[in-house]
């Protein structure tokens, strides 16, 4: 009896994410990127329209990300992307320095070269999206060299828990690039990759500590005095 060899699924064979699945990565990545400010409304019928979607999803992308704390629904129904307080920064600037540095010493004894090499990659995408001003270009290969780090940890639960903690001050860091420009934007990724290189885990740590500090203390001094004024790409 002759065995058929299993058929091989073509990419168009495969089934799709399902509508709210697109829509809510679709919302995420302009909360985390910059396409949306702290204190910017957004509304089902305007993402509708913007997105092209249907009601049912561009809803179900809301709740999700209320639930996920970036997007906040105010008593008169509206949906903002929330703004920071001096308590919240307290809090987001603690878990980050308690839980971040733990991911990067996780990660170092995990790395292989490949990890490393992508690593590299977006570490220079970034420099080089600095040197243009680009700011959504330099908030998404921050956000992905961070990423792409903490899942090598294999900790899932801190790498989970933390990616929820960007998605609350991440709006803000579109607000530290209108402050200070992208050329004065401080970066310990250098230090990060040597000691990540060496796997010096306790150097990795401590790069990845600094970098968060400093990152937050620009946040902090942002988003505390002369905040931008509300827009909203309200259609309706």
């Amino acid at each position: 009896m002759t065995l058929m060899k299993p058929a091989r699924i073509a990419a168009t064979d495969r089934p799709k994410a399902p509508a709210h699945q697109t829509i809510y990565e679709d919302l995420r990545a302009r909360i985390l990127f910059g396409d949306l400010a702290p204190g910017q409304a957004v509304t089902i019928q305007g993402l509708r329209k913007d997105l092209g979607a249907g009601t049912t999803p561009v809803r179900e992308a809301i709740r999700r990300l209320t639930s996920d704390g970036a997007l906040s629904m105010l008593d008169n129904r509206r949906v903002i992307v929330p703004e920071l307080s001096t308590a919240c920064i307290d809090q987001l600037d603690f878990m980050r320095q308690a839980l971040e540095p733990e991911l990067a010493r996780q990660a170092t004894g995990r790395l292989d070269t490949a990890a490393l090499g992508g690593l590299h990659a977006q570490d220079t995408a970034l420099n080089d999206a600095i040197s243009k001003g680009d700011v959504r270009g330099y908030l998404t290969h921050n956000y992905r060299f961070h990423r792409m780090l903490y899942d090598c940890a294999a900790a899932p639960i801190l790498a989970t828990t933390v990616d929820r903690l960007w998605l609350r001050f991440a709006p803000s860091l579109r607000v530290v690039c209108g402050r200070y420009g992208t050329l004065n934007l401080p970066d310990k990724h250098a230090e990060l990759l040597t000691a990540l290189a060496a796997r010096d885990s306790e150097a990795a740590g401590e790069a990845m500590r600094q970098d968060v500090a400093q990152g937050m203390r620009q946040v902090r001094a942002a988003v505390t005095t002369d905040l931008p004024q509300r827009d909203s790409i309200d259609t309706e």
